[in-house]
């Protein structure tokens, strides 16, 4: 039984070719491998395909139209029955007839199967940098890209005048040539894509001259990317049937935008964790003191160095790093505490810290590995936490 090619694409059997390959479109984004991985899609994927293939062929629509199967599998023939299916013929017509199916490997019906003029498009990658402040808030951003598109003269056709393609008058349609040689075995066959129409069995009687019977050319335009808040270097952004347009104008893949975020002066980033480091004199890390950072949300943020703090200090800020791409939870701000000790004193302040050294309960002395004043102790356990 034939198969309903009208009812696998959901067009009436008066569908014109544009609706045709307008629901053959919307089919292809819908079932595409990449955008819904199942099986049972992969598989209707490629029936769809091949309903759009036998439906866009004027000659394979005919047959279809009059009840019969342009892909279906002849009566009679093949090995049943022993070598009954030769008709009796000499040990030559049969190598001859083995030779034939093995060389033209994907015929169907004894007839070559040929390729469609019209191919689903490829997928393209792109580069989009940001800043750290841009990949906080997201929002909408340009993007030149270079990619296929339909081309604006023949709307995808090929043709100058918009006329449908021709049956290919070299290999009848079947996009494919036979070569036959003779052997002491019989005859030996052959099959290659006919390098008339590329193997798709159309010619375009009247090619158009700006995509030169392609359906598509390479153009520059600018799209707009939807950023979510708190993308980071490495994450990619789908922007669906945004790539290539297709061979013979088939639909477009879709455009991969990657994100490359660009160094920041004062903040580095891991994962969703803002990392800064801070100097405060060794005054103002005995007495405390207070620093102001200006944090990718456009806001102030003030840091209080708590008075005593030691150089190597670690302070956390639980929620002020940047958001979560997926939860929008904020991640933490991690300061680095350097204490930076004076070189060149003159002398009021060189009398002043000799004031400040007799006053002082505890003077130089060595310190034990367990000791809470150890550089090297405090460092272990802020990275511990």
């Amino acid at each position: 039984m034939a198969l309903d090619y009208y009812g696998l694409l959901g067009v009436d059997q008066d569908a014109t070719t544009r609706d045709i390959k307008s629901a053959y479109r919307k089919l292809a984004r819908e079932l595409h491998p990449d955008i819904n991985p199942s099986e049972e899609a992969a598989e209707k994927f490629k029936q769809v395909t091949t309903a759009y293939e036998v439906l866009s062929d004027p000659e394979k629509r005919r047959i279809v139209d009059m009840g019969g199967d342009p892909l279906g599998q002849p009566n009679g023939g093949g090995f049943g029955g022993g070598f009954g299916g030769f008709g009796g013929g000499s040990m030559g017509d049969i190598f001859d007839a083995v030779f034939n199916m093995a060389g033209m490997g994907g015929m169907r019906g004894g007839g070559a199967e040929r390729r469609s003029r019209v191919q689903p498009g490829s997928d393209s990658l792109t580069r989009l940098q940001l800043t750290l402040e841009e990949c906080f808030r997201g929002g909408l951003q340009d993007l030149d890209v270079t990619t296929y598109v339909l081309c604006p003269d023949c709307q995808g056709t090929g043709s100058e005048s918009g006329a449908q393609p021709e049956t290919c008058p070299h290999c009848g349609g079947t996009g494919q040539i036979q070569d036959v040689q003779q052997s002491f075995l019989g005859q030996i066959v052959t099959t290659h894509a006919c390098p008339h129409c590329g193997g798709t069995g159309q010619i375009i009687a009247d090619p158009c001259r700006t995509c030169d019977s392609g359906g598509r050319v390479r153009r520059n335009r600018t799209v707009t990317v939807k950023v979510p808040a708190g993308v980071g270097s490495g994450m990619r952004i789908r922007l669906v049937s945004q790539g290539d347009v297709g061979p013979g104008g088939g639909p477009a893949g879709d455009l991969y935008v990657e994100v490359q975020q660009k160094p920041h002066p004062v903040f580095t980033r891991e994962g969703d964790d803002l990392h800064c480091n801070v100097s405060v004199s060794m005054v103002d890390a005995a007495l405390g003191c207070e620093v102001d950072l200006d944090m990718p949300d456009g806001e102030v943020y003030t840091v209080r160095i708590p008075a005593g703090t030691q150089p190597g200090a670690v302070r956390r800020e639980h929620g002020k790093g940047m958001p979560n791409v997926r939860t929008g939870r904020r991640g933490n701000l991690v300061v680095f505490v350097n204490v930076t000790i004076p070189k060149d004193l003159d002398d009021e302040e060189t009398a002043a810290l000799q004031t400040l050294r007799r006053l002082q309960k505890d003077g130089a002395r060595v310190l034990s590995e367990d000791d809470d004043d150890n550089l090297f102790s405090r460092l272990k356990q802020a990275f511990q936490r």
